[in-house]
């Protein structure tokens, strides 16, 4: 059984050799537990490297559309194709690195930290670039295609490993649910990091829009032309200070990550003569039951609150009013919700993961249809955003949290294959990923349809309706589908436990193994 042949995968009991492991039991659980304890530096320096994928994705997510139609002053049909295709091609992206990473071998560093090292430095590059309007007009719309996906495929090289080294800083699960907690509080912090730092500098530069709303496309680039020149140029400075600050962001993140984390092996795989194929771990994946009901209520979820981020800030421009104060809006959502992780992981601890998910993502439907309801209110729409980030928070972190739980179901399920992680993580981030895009693509077409006016002051009745349908409504029904599929996930807190015991055996099993085969006089010492 510790070679990983011929055996049953029964019992957790069954694969414990006795003769062994009941002499030997308690020191070699102490050591390993000794061996698998996070010091509060390593957690940091893990969670720390979460910060530029929240930082940047935070950047595009909430202003990559309005800049698009406001400053480059992209058409609203050529601003869905690029947001569409880029999503889409991010969601790709994923699947095809998770491929590329089973597939490549253990180094010194590990497995997964020489594609962080490697995509860092091109991908700040490319992002740079992405907030470049350039002085060409006819290809504009190929040259933020063509930037867009490259930064996505280059961060996903980043933020696939890093996703999948959750399952490889500690075999612990107290201690991977630990660091996660910290993962997500920074994450999040990194989410506030990333709306000040675009918000704020953004903001000292206001961008010039026409007062006729209903004026012809002559009319509007003559305004462009003579009025609002240096305005807009300003505005696009200020774009690219900020995409410079976010890059230096990116990193010196990066840099601690590497130099604060090291990767660790399972003992059982260890013992593996051949990796998994690709294509039969893919089909292993997702046939497991677990995991497709996770993903599948993740992705109602995850897109009510994508499509709230894409049109937030069109939504407050416009809709709201505020056309001054989204930034400071998005700064109050973002703090709350790092404020509440803590929280929210206490409460998960305590009550379980699934009444987290049921509470936590719920709680954001009635501050939605608040919004829905309410007039144009600048001190009840912080009350509520400060309040929507607390649901922004679970929502968070527990995807995340989730993840390893459905990987440890598995690993006791098909207890001699090894290498899925990036496979797991990956085709999750794909689904959800590719989703927003069609979402994205979706509702930036639309306010072309209802008659979007490039840099207008104001917006015709339709475009404004259309876009709190966006924000309110819509999410709304997705977060009630969503919470429907949860009820079918079978991991509860019971069945979790069961899990933590049944895989700590089979690691002392593999532990114990490894060491008679290696160092017997060691293993007698310790007897």
């Amino acid at each position: 059984m510790a070679k990983g042949e011929g055996a049953e995968s029964g019992s957790a009991a069954g694969l414990l050799p006795t003769g062994i492991l009941q002499a030997g039991e308690r020191p070699v659980q102490k050591e390993s537990k000794k061996k698998n304890q996070l010091s509060i530096c390593n957690k940091l320096c893990y969670a720390v490297g979460g910060t530029p994928y929240q930082v940047t994705g935070c950047a595009l997510g909430f202003f990559l559309q309005i800049y698009l139609l406001d400053v480059a002053q992209v058409d609203p049909f050529s601003a869905s194709i690029i947001l569409f295709v880029g999503r889409a091609w991010d969601a790709i992206t994923d699947p095809l690195v998770g491929f590329c990473i089973s597939k490549s071998p253990w180094t010194r560093l590990g497995r997964l930290m020489p594609w962080i090292i490697f995509s860092t430095p091109l991908a700040i590059i490319a992002y740079f670039l992405i907030w470049f309007v350039p002085d060409f007009q006819q290809g504009q719309t190929l040259w933020y295609l063509l930037f867009y996906c490259l930064f996505e495929t280059l961060v996903t090289c980043f933020h696939v490993p890093y996703s999948a080294l959750t399952m490889f800083i500690s075999t612990e699960q107290s201690e991977r649910d630990s660091a996660t907690a910290y993962r997500m509080t920074v994450e999040v912090l990194g989410t506030v990091l990333g709306t000040a730092i675009q918000g704020q500098i953004v903001g000292q530069a206001h961008t010039p829009c026409v007062q006729d709303a209903n004026a012809s496309t002559v009319a509007l680039e003559g305004v462009n032309r003579t009025q609002s020149t240096t305005s807009l140029r300003e505005t696009q400075n200020a774009y690219l200070l900020a995409a410079g600050v976010i890059a230096s962001i990116y990193v010196i993140c990066a840099v601690i990550l590497t130099l604060g984390v090291r990767e660790q092996r399972e003992p059982y795989e260890t013992q593996q003569a051949k990796p998994m194929p690709f294509f039969r771990g893919l089909r292993l994946v997702m046939s497991h039951g677990p995991y497709i009901k996770l993903i599948a209520g993740f992705l109602f979820t995850s897109l009510a609150f994508m499509l709230v981020e894409g049109n937030f800030a069109l939504f407050c421009t416009y809709t709201l009013g505020f056309r001054n104060e989204f930034q400071n809006l998005l700064l109050a959502i973002m703090f709350s919700a790092t404020v509440t992780i803590p929280i929210w992981q206490w409460f998960l601890t305590r009550f379980g993961k699934k009444m987290a998910v049921y509470i936590g993502i719920s709680s954001a439907v009635p501050f939605l249809i608040l919004v829905a309801l309410m007039e144009s209110n600048l001190i009840v729409t912080y009350v509520v955003a400060v309040a929507a980030g607390i649901s922004v928070a679970a929502a968070f972190l527990l995807p995340w949290s989730m993840l390893p739980d459905v990987i440890d179901d598995f690993h006791l399920k098909q207890p001699h294959i090894h290498g899925t992680e990036p496979i797991f993580f990956s085709f999750y981030v794909f689904f959800t990923k590719f989703a927003s895009g069609v979402s994205l693509g979706i509702s930036t077409l639309s306010l072309d349809f209802t008659g979007y006016q490039t840099r207008g002051c104001s917006q015709p009745a339709r475009v404004k309706f259309t876009l709190k349908m966006l924000v309110t409504m819509a999410p709304i029904v997705l977060i009630l589908i969503g919470l429907l599929l949860f009820k079918l996930y079978p991991i509860d807190e019971e069945k979790r436990r069961q899990n933590k015991k049944a895989l700590q055996a089979l690691r002392e099993e593999a532990s114990s193994s490894g060491c008679s085969d290696t160092d017997s006089t060691e293993l007698a010492r310790i007897l």
